[in-house]
């Protein structure tokens, strides 16, 4: 009962992923949108002061890191600007929602798999440093991409590149 609820919750939250991401892309990326998922997700963290979580192994947490940064791979890939109108926006990835969709069923499979091994809230751990191990390789990635585009606008001055 519980692994339906969890992912029909973890099939919501992807499709609300793909729409607020959808949007953003209408706007102008900056700096501070590519940094902040990233500090404000570290904040869960703090999961790992309940003593059950604390379970998880060095291991465990070097194969969830590993695996994120895996799947990091293909988003960076994925992932690219464009100058327009004289500011820099995402460039449209006709393929990203599959890659959304394709990540959460992969996740899915894993939490099925593993479900029957680990503890929940050990589980929950692992998961959560996969999405952050997938994150933040991402964001970085995107934010190198994002200050080489803003070295290309038109009229930038040499005291704005450096």
């Amino acid at each position: 009962m519980y692994t339906v609820l969890f992912a029909a919750a973890a099939a919501f939250m992807a499709v609300a992923a793909l729409i607020i991401r959808m949007k953003s892309m209408k706007k102008p990326a900056t700096a501070r949108k590519i940094l902040i998922p990233p500090f404000a997700m570290s904040t869960g963290f703090l999961m790992f002061l309940y003593p059950p979580v604390q379970d998880i192994t060095w291991l465990q947490v070097g194969e969830a890191l590993a695996v994120g940064a895996l799947f990091s791979v293909i988003l960076i890939k994925t992932s690219s600007f464009e100058i327009r109108s004289g500011d820099i926006y995402m460039k449209r990835s006709r393929i990203f929602p599959f890659i959304l969709i394709g990540l959460l069923a992969v996740r899915i499979v894993f939490k099925l798999i593993f479900g029957i091994y680990f503890e929940y809230e050990v589980l929950a751990g692992m998961f959560f440093l996969l999405a952050f191990g997938m994150l933040l390789p991402w964001r970085i990635a995107m934010f190198v991409k994002f200050k080489k585009m803003e070295n290309k606008l038109p009229g930038q001055t040499a005291a704005v590149q450096a």
